[in-house]
């Protein structure tokens, strides 16, 4: 593996892991263990940041990941990609809201935004793993290019 695909595997994982921190704490609400669910939820959310920072230093530094795959294939890979950074903005606002509402112990509104938020961060983990294979496995080989040339090309 090269230097500029291990910094994509890394945040991945971050993110893979956050999800699944988070199916975790789900559960542990809903079985009303709610100080395991804080925990288990505060590093949900320490993964889903160190993702971002690694995801951003690997953008500013080294820049993101031309589509490496079929001319045929290009626009449905852009549309899907604009699709998970759309819900990945939407997610990241979500969770930090929910956060914030449970810390805040305003739990009614905290339980009703924590469904919604899980939801959207499944769907952003799913997508972030498909664009992950669709770059690093299956077509492999686009250059790396500041994030304005790989979305635009």
């Amino acid at each position: 593996m090269s230097l500029y695909n291990i910094f994509p595997t890394i945040s991945t994982s971050f993110i893979v892991i956050s999800a699944i921190l988070v199916a975790i704490g789900w559960r542990l609400a809903i079985v009303r263990k709610l100080e395991q669910h804080k925990k288990v939820m505060l590093w949900a959310a320490i993964a889903a940041t160190a993702f971002f920072i690694v995801y951003v230093s690997r953008t500013i530094f080294v820049g993101n990941t031309e589509w490496g795959g079929p001319d045929s294939l290009k626009p449905y890979y852009f549309v899907f990609l604009i699709f998970h950074i759309t819900l990945a903005t939407v997610a990241a606002v979500f969770g930090i809201s929910t956060l914030t509402l449970g810390y805040k112990e305003k739990y009614a509104k905290h339980r009703k935004w924590g469904r919604i938020t899980s939801l959207i961060w499944f769907v952003t983990a799913i997508t972030g793993v498909a664009v992950y294979v669709l770059l690093y496995v299956m077509y492999p080989g686009g250059h790396t290019k500041p994030v304005l040339d790989a979305i635009f090309g």
